[in-house]
């Protein structure tokens, strides 16, 4: 295979193109961070003054933002729950058994991740309301499993083929049952992808706009259809505290992310049954 051989000039170049387009993507995050600590939250960038007030404001007496949290907090965690069961057992359907049009599944299992979300949201609330169910936390939950568990089943289903199927055929010869293996061998060597999987989960459920708005009530509020109203209906400094706060809960998420797959090894399972005879015995000579 020809390899092209880099130059100082081209290195240069692929550092200052890498570094503008970080930046780019960057900029508004690091513009609202530190809005959120200026005195005027919608004035000047950088802000002339600077105070804790928002964050202090976010947690007043009377504020609708601790039940808005709270709710977003509870709903995400029923979806992580949901995502997870549906996702192991997708991605176990795809990968571990002789599934008949396996791509067409696949295909279908991640189709709301292609379709409109305000398509998704509309279903949901035509599905939801005839059972009265809007508003139900576990409603509202139900309908970010939609949107959530295609993300854990590909998580789930990358995490699967990085596991020595030989492993689990080992402990199934020597008698272990489905359950056995799949909670001795499978679950522990998948608990990476598992970790994975919850906390992408858990940030789409936390930062999801469309069906929380669709399938919310006047009395449950998520903290996404909180900030929407906030600022339809009024200008509040402290959305910008509400923000900072969103990004933080995704920056602390992914690096969860990476610190449970360093901690874990994942990636690194291949390879852990060898496949060429032991050293100093020729090939067949392992077994009498």
């Amino acid at each position: 295979m020809i390899q092209l051989r880099s130059t100082l000039a081209g290195r240069i170049a692929l550092t200052v193109f890498a570094t503008l387009i970080l930046l780019f993507l960057a900029l508004p995050i690091v513009v609202i961070v530190v809005t959120s600590f200026g005195k005027d939250a919608f004035g000047d960038f950088p802000p002339d003054a600077w105070t804790l007030g928002w964050y202090q404001r976010l947690f007043a007496t009377g504020s609708k933002w601790p039940a808005a949290l709270s709710l977003s907090a509870l709903v995400a965690a029923l979806t992580t729950l949901f995502s997870l069961i549906l996702g192991m057992t997708a991605a176990t359907a795809l990968v571990r058994s002789e599934l008949p049009l396996r791509s067409a599944v696949y295909g279908l299992v991640l189709a709301p991740l292609v379709i409109p979300q305000v398509v998704i949201a509309l279903g949901l609330f035509l599905l939801f309301e005839p059972a009265s169910m809007l508003g139900s936390p576990v409603a509202i939950a139900l309908g970010h499993t939609v949107l959530a568990s295609p993300i854990a089943v590909m998580i789930l289903v990358a995490a699967l083929k990085g596991i020595d199927e030989r492993l689990e055929d080992a402990a199934a010869s020597m008698g272990a049952s489905r359950f056995t293996v799949a909670r001795r061998i499978t679950f522990p060597l998948a608990m990476p992808g598992l970790v994975a999987a919850a906390i992408f989960s858990f940030i789409t459920s936390f930062d999801e706009f469309f069906i929380s708005q669709f399938l919310s009530s006047v009395d449950t509020v998520t903290l996404p259809v909180e900030v929407f109203n906030v600022l339809q209906y009024d200008v509040d400094p402290s959305v910008t505290a509400v923000s900072a706060i969103l990004i933080a809960v995704a920056v602390v998420a992914l690096a969860l992310v990476g610190v449970a797959r360093r901690l874990s090894g994942f990636g690194k399972q291949d390879g852990l049954l060898p496949t060429e005879p032991a050293v100093g015995l020729p090939a067949g000579s392992e077994t009498p």
